[in-house]
């Protein structure tokens, strides 16, 4: 079954571009998340992807969110793709699939198993799901403008609660 907004973040391994394993739910720390999977590297939908969110980075950074991209490619083809397409976010590993099973977004492409189907996910400062969208075929690519409002609707939230209002 797919995570839904209200879960908590599944406490699963990840491995960073140097190959390090990473449990996903250390990442909550404090500040809005978005995690971003994607299918695979190199293809032209994800490419496209993260070159929008890479674009609009700025926006993110000012609402204090962590962005993340995931995919079941390998820490090594993560960093080189970071790097060819001059990424200021990290892209981190599924490469055990322990993420794609978790939130129930393992699909097949073109006969191949095991790939993550194209989601956006915001979580709160405390690890639960706020935003969620999953993509109905691989080629649709997430709603840019909901993504970036579903962060500034937590950030505006938590603003209000700390004032009272």
């Amino acid at each position: 079954m797919a995570i839904q907004v209200g879960d908590r973040l599944p406490d699963v391994t990840v491995f960073n571009t140097a190959a390090e394993p990473i449990s996903l739910t250390t990442l909550a720390t404090g500040r809005p998340l978005v995690l971003l999977f994607f299918p695979a590297a190199h293809t032209r939908v994800c490419e496209k992807e993260l070159c929008t969110v890479r674009d609009g980075l700025a926006e993110y950074n000012q609402l204090g969110a962590e962005v993340y991209g995931l995919s079941v490619d390998t820490p090594w083809t993560l960093a080189a793709y970071a790097r060819s397409l001059g990424l200021a976010f990290p892209l981190l590993s599924d490469y055990n699939r322990e993420a794609t099973r978790a939130f129930g977004l393992e699909i097949s492409l073109r006969g191949l198993p095991g790939f993550a189907q194209r989601a956006a996910y915001v979580v709160d400062a405390s690890g639960q799901i706020a935003w969620a969208w999953v993509a109905e075929v691989p080629a649709q690519e997430p709603p840019y403008p909901e993504v970036a409002a579903a962060v500034k609707a937590l950030v505006e939230a938590r603003a209000s609660s700390r004032t009272g209002s």
